[in-house]
Formats: C-alpha cells, sequence, structure tokens
C-alpha cells in the first residue's frame, strides 16, 4: 500500500491500470450493480436533459442514463483509458443507444457541453482528488444541476473487514490512497448540500448535491 500513500492522482498510471482491467472489468464490478442503480437514480433525470458520466469505463452505466433521458436527451460519458472506452462503444451500440456520445479525455481536460443537467461520477477516487478537475466538470453544469458521487472509503476504526477491503479494492483500482477518509471533500466545498450516505459497513459512500446559484473555484 505504501506505493499509493501520500501522493497526488497518477493519470498515467491509472490509465495503464485499467487498460489491465479492461478485458475482466465488468465481471469485477458486478457485485457493485446495485449501488450504480441507486447512484442513477439519484439523479433524478428527466426525458431531454444532458447527463455526464465522467470515469464512464467499459459503460455499465449509459443503458440506464439512456433510458433515463430519453431520445431526445444526451449522455455524454467521459474515460481516458482508450481500452475502457472501445467496450463502452461496443456496449452503446448493442443497446442501440443514440443519445450517447464517448469523449476520450481526463476529466479535467474534457471538452464538455455547457449547461449540463447532472453529473454521475462512480467509483471516480482520482478525479475527487484532483480539485481542478472538479471544478472544470462543475463549470460546465447549470445553477441547479444534480451531482451524485459513489465510491470507496475508509469506515470507522473498528470496521476492520471493511477497511481490509477497501484497501484491497483500492490496490487495483485507485492511484492515490489519499482523501479516502472523505473522498467527497471536495464536492462538499463546492456543494453546499451535499448529502452523504455510507453503506456496506461505511466502506462505500453515495454523495448527492446541487450546483449553486453561483459557482466560485
Amino acid at each position: 500500500m505504501d506505493r499509493l500513500a501520500s501522493r497526488a492522482p497518477d493519470p498515467c498510471a491509472a490509465r495503464a491500470l485499467y487498460r489491465q482491467r479492461a478485458r475482466h472489468y465488468d465481471a469485477e464490478l458486478a457485485a457493485f450493480e446495485p449501488l450504480r442503480q441507486r447512484a442513477v437514480a439519484w439523479l433524478g433525470l428527466r426525458p431531454g436533459q444532458t447527463v455526464l458520466d465522467v470515469g464512464c469505463g467499459t459503460g455499465l452505466s449509459l443503458p440506464a442514463l439512456a433510458a433515463a433521458v430519453g431520445p431526445t436527451g444526451r449522455v455524454l460519458g467521459v474515460e481516458p483509458c482508450a481500452d475502457m472506452l472501445e467496450q463502452a462503444r461496443e456496449r452503446a451500440r448493442r443497446h442501440g443507444l443514440a443519445a450517447v456520445e464517448l469523449l476520450q479525455a481526463e476529466a479535467g481536460e474534457a471538452a464538455l457541453p455547457e449547461g449540463a443537467d447532472a453529473l454521475l461520477l462512480h467509483f471516480t477516487h482520482d478525479v475527487l482528488q484532483q480539485p481542478e478537475a472538479v471544478d472544470h466538470l462543475l463549470a460546465h453544469l447549470r445553477p441547479g444541476a444534480v451531482v451524485v458521487a459513489c465510491g470507496l472509503c475508509w469506515a470507522d476504526w473498528w470496521m476492520g473487514p471493511a477497511n481490509w477491503f477497501v484497501a484491497g479494492a483500492a490496490l487495483y483500482s485507485v492511484t492515490t490512497l489519499d482523501g479516502l477518509a472523505r473522498p467527497w471533500a471536495a464536492l462538499a466545498e463546492r456543494l453546499p448540500d451535499l448529502q452523504v450516505e455510507r453503506t456496506w459497513m461505511g466502506a462505500i459512500y453515495l454523495a448527492r448535491g446541487t450546483v449553486p446559484g453561483t459557482m466560485t473555484g
């Protein structure tokens, strides 16, 4: 775990990590599907809206997001790893998701539409530990837009089994342990109404907030 301690997120290392996981990623994430469905539901999407799925991976959230916004809506998936994004493209093609667009880019550099209605950050710890990336994403949301994040977090210290789970998962899913006590901290600083729920013995969180009328970076 020392290689992950007290270091900034490493985009190059992250792309290499997920390149290795791409083939088996869907199977590895199967147990988390109920959490994904809850996260998408928390967005409260309506037909015709635009939603950003940042760190979309192999596109596991895309069918549910596309169904929620309907044929008049727009889903933009952003993913830096080409191998993961290729599987997302195949998923979109296979499901006939005409509302889906996919972009290979780092979260803090992605060319995003202005005034999006919602943002999903599902298991994107490294992104949330980059304040400049968070500011870039929020700057492209309209006032009142909904932001939902979900991911790993340290449980209370006495929850040994839960924290062993977090430590093991972190070894192959993040490039830094910094911020795992409160991964949502950057969102909490920017979204005054952010609410956080802990589950899985405190080892996983879901957070939801809305963009205020004026964003300050």
